[in-house]
């Protein structure tokens, strides 16, 4: 797993403000409240789960290539452009 010069501004904004980096991250979502009451409940889980949902992100990028990801919720992502489904031959009501 490559670290690029992004994933170590994104650590270094999570070690300083978690939910920062899970803004930068998830946007306004589910996760970011959750970080932002992590942080509020003690400062340490807050950046555990800023650090997970950084972990998450390289992995979707290992996984799809950069840009290739979008974000769902719950630390998991889907890819954005999908292989393309081959298409059933049209019969017609044809019952070969």
């Amino acid at each position: 797993m490559t670290v690029k010069g992004s994933d170590v501004l994104l650590i270094i904004v999570a070690i300083l403000f978690p939910p920062a980096a899970a803004a930068f991250i998830t946007g306004c979502s589910c996760d970011l409240i959750i970080n932002i009451l992590l942080t509020m409940l003690g400062y340490i889980p807050g950046h555990i789960h800023a650090f997970w949902l950084i972990y998450r992100k390289m992995k979707a990028e290992e996984k799809y290539g950069i840009g290739g990801y979008r974000y769902v919720g719950n630390g998991e992502y889907q890819p954005v452009y999908a292989a393309p489904q081959p298409q059933q031959p049209i019969h017609y009501g044809a019952t070969a």
